[in-house]
């Protein structure tokens, strides 16, 4: 009994170390096998950034048609505080969970950390973005005494990702956050306090690139985020080019039925409802005609016209 009992605590003991730590590779490329594509060395999914160019198009009811297809049904968040609210936020996440603090679980994840020459628990994601990521931080809405970001941190972030982030909790230093340029950013409110301040540790960090929960919302390393219209998707890797796809295919569709009706060559029952194979034949030979003036490349069109079936 005594040794089952220790070696239970020794497992436990493992595990709460294991959640403070950047998650394994091959721990992160089994949680993302759906993913055939590029990845960074240390296993996250990387979408290219193409798809993250044509990404900006996309809006949420079309990314969440093709997730809830797919059944992913808690991949949107939204009740945010917003920077830059008329711009996209667009990338792949860097995911962090923190948890509220606890003396010997934060000692000794922060002694351990020290061995490896970090400091600070809130800037070791931070150290691990690229260009073109969001950090995606799970601080549990804390409030007061909570913000592990202000204008330090957020300068830092917008320096390696050139990006913002999507961050459940408080950030400090607001006005200096709205001075950085490009700065998009979703956040749960503001307050002037600061986390673990005066030896209060009111936040430890758990996990790097874990999967986390923002709000009602599950986001793993590696998913795209949209954040845009006051709302944040997150879109797993493998879905994210059929996301795109989907969107170019609305849009070049909406285009040619619009068009359409003010021309009066079909009734809008007809362009509501599934189209006759004529009318499909008639967008079929539009995309043609106006391959080059359409808001999709033309080699994504002939790609689309190539798969065409009736």
């Amino acid at each position: 009994m005594k040794r089952t009992i220790l070696v239970g605590l020794f497992w436990l003991t493992s595990c709460l170390f294991s959640f403070a730590q950047q998650i394994s590779k091959d721990e992160l490329i089994y949680l993302t096998r759906e993913w055939t594509g590029e990845r960074f060395e240390d296993g996250r999914p990387k979408v290219s950034d193409d798809l993250l160019r044509r990404m900006r198009l996309v809006t949420h009811d079309e990314a969440w048609a093709v997730m809830k297809g797919a059944g992913y049904f808690y991949q949107y968040a939204d009740g945010w505080e917003i920077i830059n609210p008329d711009s996209i936020l667009i990338g792949r996440a860097v995911t962090a969970t923190f948890m509220p603090g606890r003396p010997d679980i934060h000692n000794a994840i922060d002694e351990r950390g020290k061995k490896e020459g970090k400091r600070g628990q809130n800037s070791w994601p931070v150290d691990l973005l690229v260009q073109g990521d969001v950090y995606v931080a799970d601080q549990f809405g804390i409030h007061v005494n909570g913000p592990t970001i202000g204008d330090n941190v957020g300068n830092a972030i917008f320096a390696k990702s050139g990006n913002g982030i999507v961050y459940d909790g408080a950030v400090r230093d607001i006005a200096g956050l709205k001075e950085i340029g490009g700065f998009t950013s979703y956040y749960t409110s503001y307050h002037p306090s600061h986390h673990n301040q005066q030896g209060n540790l009111n936040t430890m960090l758990i996990g790097i690139n874990q999967p986390t929960r923002i709000r009602q919302a599950t986001v793993m390393a590696g998913d795209v985020v949209l954040g845009r219209d006051g709302g944040v998707s997150f879109i797993p890797a493998h879905l994210v080019e059929k996301v795109v796809i989907t969107s170019e295919i609305v849009r070049l569709r909406d285009m040619f039925g619009h068009e359409r009706l003010r021309e009066g060559k079909y009734t809008a029952g007809e362009i509501d409802t599934r189209w006759s194979e004529e009318i499909e034949r008639d967008f079929s030979q539009w995309l043609n005609d106006h391959i080059d003036e359409l808001p999709v490349s033309r080699e994504q069109i002939q790609d689309y016209l190539k798969n065409r079936t009736w």
